[in-house]
C-alpha cells in the first residue's frame, strides 16, 4: 500500500461525535487511554462511462473531476468505517490518521484509512 501525502496540512474533523485528526496529539485535550489501531476501507471499481469522459480529459489536460469525486467518496466511506470501529471500542477520538491505496485488480482499487483510537479528556 502506498501512503497518500497530506501536503503538510493538519486534518481535523468530527465524524459521528468522534474527533478524527492526523496528528499524534490533540491541542487542549489529554489522551487518557489508547485503545488500539482502528481501520476502515472501501474497494471501488472503474466505471466505463466515467472512464470514457475522463480519458478525454486526460488527453486534453485538466482535473479529472469524476475521479476526484470518486476518491473523496471513497475517503469518506473509509473514514466512516474507521469511526464505526473506534465507536465500538468506546473511543472519543482517533489520532495519527493515515490513508493508503492499493490495486486490488486491474480495474479496482482499495482506499484504506487507519489510526489509533483513544479516549480523551
Amino acid at each position: 500500500m502506498k501512503p497518500l501525502p497530506l501536503r503538510g496540512r493538519s486534518m481535523e474533523q468530527m465524524v459521528q461525535g468522534i474527533l478524527v485528526v492526523n496528528t499524534e496529539t490533540i491541542p487542549g485535550m489529554m489522551i487518557t487511554e489508547t485503545l488500539g489501531v482502528v481501520s476502515g476501507s472501501t474497494v471501488r471499481a472503474k466505471n466505463i462511462g466515467r472512464d470514457i469522459t475522463q480519458g478525454l480529459r486526460n488527453i486534453m489536460g485538466g482535473e479529472l473531476v469524476k475521479y476526484t469525486e470518486l476518491l473523496e467518496e471513497s475517503r469518506q466511506e473509509a473514514i466512516g468505517r474507521m469511526v464505526a470501529d473506534a465507536m465500538s471500542r468506546g473511543a472519543t477520538a482517533i489520532v495519527n490518521v493515515r490513508f493508503a491505496t492499493s490495486a486490488v485488480t486491474a480495474g479496482a482499487a482499495e482506499l484504506f484509512a487507519y489510526g489509533t483510537a483513544v479516549k480523551t479528556e
